[in-house]
């Protein structure tokens, strides 16, 4: 109820408790069906395991309360599978495992379940994006710097750097989802249980440690990967919090990207400014008048909180041992806001510049507000070969001051100013202050922007 920016999103679903229970319940099939594969438990007991896990109804409220006891949801949840299993197949269930085992696994598979719902609504927002900045290349408009008019610029471009932007986060998330690994590493991350249930299967032959033990074992998590779709760790990294790092900095970056085109439409669709808006805006609950930028809005909000989340789980990578006691356990709900704040910020900015409307002839109205000051970089350009840049700039500073006091144009001014100074009485002044005559390379900034696939 106070989530409206996610609410019914698919990355919402997806995050949810029975997404999170899936996961594990696919992370514990895969681990013995990895074993059997190689000889480190009955195919048997793959099967027995896998079929619990397929049809298991478990209750994710009641595992919540249950977990408090061990302090995580994977040690209840094993409980309930091993008792619904024949009890020659329930040893089989979590074997050499650790619970981080399971449950970070769980987490990046969740996590690249979820980027995928991501990626498809930032691909909307790109291509809506292109559109517009395509549309609107040489639409002139003021560019503006501190909250001021500053030079002109074109809406094509600002549409091309927001663009620009998703596309930013697109490649992150690309990269971060082709990256995320299966945890496995047992109870200190040496795959020691591994190795001895493997000692175990083979009969215990010769009563010590056996190379095929050993490689088996070490062999397991690649294997275990490729069962989940995941990428193969290189070490067991319950300490080592490179993935969720890397993931909360893409997520935070996705949302902050997608706030700077939210910011942009909630200053230039202000009443007073009226140069965009939403293209169905939002009501209130007091004034019918209202169509409020809701969407922004609510993109916004997401970029607001993104940094403080990433931040916690910055800070887990700082975990003691070889398992860490609050670290791991901090990293559980930022990360699932995270993943919930861009599947919510993803479809609002789709929908956001699928929607948007462009009022290009008060974005023209708006270049004169100044009566041609927004040109004086223009000015200074054209007058400072001709009389030095001081002299230049003291012509300028003196024509700003009348004009702003005044109620004429800066050209009229200049028209006065510059009669006694040699050699500027055939300067086309008129042209010079025209601001949709100074755009500069505006339009091809913009192809090239859109060249970027």
């Amino acid at each position: 109820m106070l989530a409206p920016g996610r609410a019914g999103c698919r990355a919402e679903a997806a995050t949810g408790d029975a997404a999170f229970l899936r996961a594990m319940l696919d992370t514990e099939a895969a681990l013995t069906r990895a074993q059997a594969a190689l000889g480190l438990a009955p195919a048997e007991a793959a099967r027995a395991v896998g079929a619990a896990c397929a049809t298991a109804r478990l209750d994710a409220r009641d595992l919540a309360l249950r977990a408090r006891d061990g302090g995580n949801p994977v040690i209840p949840l094993v409980a309930a599978l091993t008792a619904a299993l024949p009890a020659a197949f329930a040893p089989y269930v979590h074997r050499g495992a650790t619970s981080q085992d399971i449950l970070d696994t769980a987490a990046m598979l969740v996590a690249v379940r979820t980027l995928e719902p991501v990626l498809g609504d930032l691909a909307r927002t790109e291509r809506a994006l292109a559109r517009l900045a395509s549309e609107h290349r040489d639409t002139v408009m003021p560019g503006r710097t501190l909250t001021q008019h500053a030079v002109p610029t074109t809406f094509g471009l600002k549409a091309a750097g927001w663009r620009s932007l998703v596309l930013d986060a697109r490649d992150r998330l690309r990269a971060v989802r082709a990256t995320l690994p299966a945890q496995l590493g047992g109870a200190a991350g040496t795959l020691a249980a591994f190795e001895a249930y493997g000692h175990e299967a083979d009969g215990g032959a010769g009563g010590g440690r056996s190379r095929d033990e050993a490689a088996a074992a070490l062999r397991l998590p690649a294997v275990f990967a490729a069962e989940l779709g995941l990428v193969e760790p290189v070490l067991p990294w319950h300490t080592l919090r490179t993935p969720v790092a890397d993931l909360a900095a893409a997520l935070a970056f996705t949302v902050g990207a997608l706030g700077k085109p939210a910011a942009d439409v909630l200053t230039l669709s202000r009443t007073e400014i009226g140069e965009l808006s939403e293209g169905a805006g939002g009501g209130s609950s007091a004034m019918p008048h209202k169509a409020n930028p809701v969407r922004a809005t609510l993109i916004a909000a997401a970029a607001r909180r993104a940094p403080a989340l990433a931040a916690t789980l910055l800070g887990s990578m700082a975990a003691e041992d070889e398992r860490p006691a609050g670290a791991w356990h901090a990293e559980w709900e930022p990360l699932r806001d995270l993943l919930r704040l861009a599947g919510g910020a993803a479809r609002g900015a789709a929908e956001l510049a699928e929607g948007i409307r462009v009022h290009a002839g008060t974005m023209r109205e708006h270049l004169y507000l100044t009566d041609g000051l927004i040109v004086s970089e223009r000015l200074s350009a054209a007058l400072a070969p001709l009389v030095g840049r001081a002299r230049a700039k003291a012509l300028l500073t003196e024509a700003a001051r009348r004009t702003r006091t005044g109620s004429t144009t800066l050209a009229a001014v200049l028209a006065t100013v510059l009669a006694d100074e040699p050699g500027l009485a055939g300067l086309d002044l008129d042209g010079l202050t025209d601001p949709t005559r100074y755009t500069g390379c505006a339009g091809s900034l913009t192809d090239r922007a859109l060249e970027r696939r």
